[in-house]
């Protein structure tokens, strides 16, 4: 037998040790630890996808709030997400278009953020510090933002995380929600590490306004020609920070040398899906925004960002009559935006101009095509989806369409994707044009969409409809507080 006169106190201090080891994994998250999946814990409470969560907002009055969410001003909430309370949570309303267009038809479901760090510094859950809930406006399917992000996360870019939840108010129904993770610094953290670079989310502060640096065109060196990306930072920027992205913005207007200052594979991958899915509420749409920007090192990735008008739901400036199916399925991938567009938008059009970009850009497109939807991926993802979603949709007190508009919408989707999937399969093997120039000289040619009704994805009739049945929520609600 070994004896130590000192074994005492080797045991202690063992037991000492294993005491603290198991006191780091029962709350090493709450000490900002990450576990050694280095997947933060939010990634899978609230974003595990194979359920629908809850969420119950506790709101002094919620009347004046839905009255006063135009305005965007935050107000302090109890959210109960899963059972778990947070308290002091910032809650307000977002959006664009949406936003203004929810407060002109006067309704009441507005898309919605929640800040953990509004109110309570450092505040997060279960280190997330901010995520939205996206209130499916136009989009009758529910289904749109969740496909394409699934779609973005298939290719390799990175994309906020989502899931359905059921959003209650005060303990009585609001409806079903899209829960997405905000691009901010978890984001950030959980895609490009502790020592990320900098994030931004480009907007124009008058859509008539040129809008040069929403473009990403290069102006000159002074930060201060680029307000709509400097104003607009995720991150505190220093004049080093605003040096790098200028650099960066420089390069890409030449044309030359582009793997210097751009991300080429990740943009590639990017626009894939980006013009598969007709999104033109976006960069390669007249607005040019509804993304975000991340440099790092002085080069650039963009990001994907909001998609409820995808699909062809927005074409504002590209068709005429704007809806024409035909025309909207068929848009060529060669050419996803008219020559004026084109030529203001370089992170496209200068990467396009490489002939081994180009080649790469294809080669993504086969990849997509033949993987997620040629395989019935993208089937599968709609369907399942669509199913666990459906009794909470049928239940939704304040949805923008009823139930039937919704298994209309769904079915749509499908066909959509099925007819937009041939016709670029059609156009990668030379059968169809994939110019617009091509299509003015052979018109008519392509997949015959013209059984299609986009407006079945979800349009201004449904928001004209919808008035009531919020009304009557938001009703319940009040009920709810004076009982």
């Amino acid at each position: 037998m070994i004896r130590c006169r000192h074994i005492d106190r080797f045991c202690a201090l063992a037991m000492l040790l294993a005491l603290a080891l198991t006191g780091l994994l029962f709350f090493g998250e709450a000490l900002g630890i990450q576990p050694a999946s280095s997947a933060p814990g939010y990634a899978y409470r609230l974003f595990d996808n194979s359920y629908v969560h809850t969420v119950d907002l506790q709101v002094e009055d919620w009347a004046e709030f839905t009255a006063n969410a135009p305005q965007e001003a935050y107000t302090p909430c109890t959210a109960v997400i899963d059972g778990e309370a947070f308290y002091q949570v910032g809650l307000r309303a977002k959006g664009n278009n949406s936003l203004r267009l929810t407060e002109e038809y006067g309704l009441a479901r507005y898309s919605l953020k929640l800040e953990f760090d509004h109110y309570v510094d450092g505040g997060t859950y279960y280190g997330l510090d901010k995520f939205s809930l996206d209130a499916s406006f136009q989009d009758n399917s529910y289904l749109k933002t969740y496909l394409v992000y699934d779609m973005m996360a298939y290719m390799g870019v990175p994309s906020p995380l989502c899931s359905f939840v059921w959003v209650t108010v005060n303990s009585q129904p609001w409806g079903v929600f899209l829960a997405i993770e905000e691009p901010e610094e978890s984001f950030a953290r959980r895609n490009f590490g502790p020592d990320h670079g900098q994030l931004y989310k480009p907007d124009y502060r008058s859509l008539n306004a040129e809008n040069a640096d929403v473009a990403l065109r290069y102006i000159d060196d002074d930060p201060s020609s680029y307000p709509n990306l400097f104003e607009n930072a995720k991150f505190d920027v220093d004049a080093g920070d605003q040096a790098r992205l200028i650099e960066a913005l420089q390069v890409l207007s030449t044309g030359e040398d582009l793997k210097t200052a751009v991300d080429v594979d990740e943009v590639l991958r990017y626009f894939t899906v980006q013009v598969f899915v007709l999104n033109w509420d976006s960069y390669l749409g007249h607005t040019g925004h509804n993304y975000f920007l991340y440099e790092e090192d002085s080069v650039l990735s963009i990001l994907p960002w909001d998609y409820n008008l995808a699909f062809g739901t927005y074409a504002l400036g590209m068709t005429d009559p704007i809806r024409n199916p035909n025309v909207l399925i068929n848009w060529p991938v060669n050419t996803p935006a008219k020559g004026k567009i084109m030529l203001e938008r370089p992170l496209y059009h200068n990467l396009m101009k490489n002939r081994d970009h180009f080649a790469q850009y294809h080669a993504y497109f086969d990849q997509l095509l033949t993987e997620y939807f040629e395989s019935g991926r993208y089937e599968a993802v709609i369907r399942e989806t669509q199913s666990l979603i459906a009794p909470y949709v049928e239940a939704d007190p304040t949805a923008f369409c009823s139930y039937t508009d919704h298994l209309l919408a769904v079915d749509t989707l499908l066909e959509v994707c099925r007819l937009r999937a041939e016709s670029i399969r059609g156009q990668l093997n030379g059968d169809y044009p994939a110019t617009l120039a091509q299509q003015a000289e052979h018109p008519g040619t392509g997949v015959n969409a013209s059984h299609v009704d986009l407006r079945d994805l979800g349009g201004f009739q449904d928001l004209e409809r919808a008035n009531e049945r919020q009304a009557a929520a938001l009703a319940a609600v009040a009920q709810r507080r004076a009982d």
